[in-house]
């Protein structure tokens, strides 16, 4: 699995109208690196210190959390 690119998340979020930073972080995984799947988003997320603790923050502790946030944006 690919590691997640902060400066180029940086880059993204600049052009972002979202205030919500894990929100803006799924938009560009989604953009970045074409991906839909909540599991695999999930995925590279906890793999990913600065990922985890944004998971962490809003409770989102496995992959159907997620993906019920996700729906919800």
């Amino acid at each position: 699995m690919a590691q997640f690119d902060w400066d180029e998340y940086k880059e993204f979020k600049k052009t972002s109208n979202k205030e919500d930073k894990l929100a803006i972080a799924i938009d560009f995984m989604r953009s970045y690196y074409n991906m839909s799947n909540p599991r695999d988003i999930y995925g590279m997320l906890i793999a990913d210190d600065i990922g985890r603790m944004m998971l962490e923050k809003r409770g989102l502790s496995d992959v159907e959390m997620l993906e019920s946030y996700i729906y919800q944006l």
